[in-house]
């Protein structure tokens, strides 16, 4: 899964702008939030949503023989947990809980827009991976599965591999899609829904998320996935992220005034 993502702030609880100020990017930080406390939105946010993702994946299985409504399961979970945890968090940290998102934010601010700087991408990445990581383990104490258990469940064929691409760049275009149109406000519902549907459109039921990838290694369960899959996921979750914020250079160009024509 993933899961996941960048948040909107609701613009009557942002403070007024002071003249000169630059807006947040997607999922950028409030100033008034220290560091700190945005790497620990960031970690406990990304442990939540893999403890969503594991550990509903757990509790289907042990429910149901049919895979078809353990994924159900999976994913209905996913989207409500994921939507939660952006509309909770985003307001501190922007609510990546994703280091595709995060590197996203930050090669976009570099190239001149607002975002987080390399030191907060700095903070950020290893915070969501240990965030994985607990969540990963979290989840498999709750159910008194063995703490840590690399996972057997390959995924390394090529046509899973093509899953990851296309579910990541999908979702680096909607998070910077949303932000290029001004409408943010509506991440936690478009995000978490984005992920749903990709859970059943991909076949890799859309990861995009290497923090995710990390974390789902340590538990040998559904939603696990084989250590030896995770640097070809990766791979392609990168690829994936430079397609989607190729397609959002493309697709929302800046328009071009026409001389001589009056502003309708």
């Amino acid at each position: 899964m993933t899961p996941a993502e960048a948040a909107p702030t609701e613009q009557a609880a942002m403070p007024a702008a002071e003249p000169g100020s630059v807006a947040p990017a997607p999922g950028a930080t409030p100033p008034r939030n220290p560091l700190v406390s945005r790497a620990a939105a960031e970690l406990v946010g990304t442990a939540l949503l893999v403890a969503v993702v594991v550990g509903s994946g757990i509790q289907a299985t042990d429910l149901t023989d049919d895979v078809g409504l353990q994924l159900l399961a999976n994913s209905t979970a996913t989207v409500f947990g994921l939507g939660i945890l952006i509309l909770l968090l985003g307001p501190v940290s922007g609510a990546h809980f994703n280091p595709v998102v995060t590197l996203a934010e930050w090669w976009t601010a570099r190239r001149g827009g607002a975002g987080v700087t390399l030191r907060e991408a700095a903070v950020y990445v290893p915070a969501q991976i240990v965030g994985a990581i607990a969540g990963a383990i979290l989840a498999d104490a709750m159910f008194g599965e063995p703490l840590v258990r690399w996972s057997t469940h390959d995924r390394s064929a090529g046509h899973l591999l093509l899953g990851e691409v296309v579910a990541t760049a999908g979702l680096i275009l909607l998070i910077f899609g949303l932000a290029r149109a001004d409408r943010l406000q509506y991440a936690p519902v478009a995000v978490a829904s984005y992920i749903g549907a990709a859970y059943w459109f991909t076949s890799s039921t859309s990861f995009a998320n290497p923090a995710v990838t990390v974390g789902r290694a340590f538990t040998d369960t559904f939603a696990g996935i084989a250590p030896g899959s995770v640097v070809g996921f990766i791979g392609m979750q990168v690829v994936g992220a430079v397609v989607g914020l190729a397609l959002v250079a493309l697709i929302f160009m800046p328009g071009r005034s026409v001389p001589g024509r009056s502003a309708e």
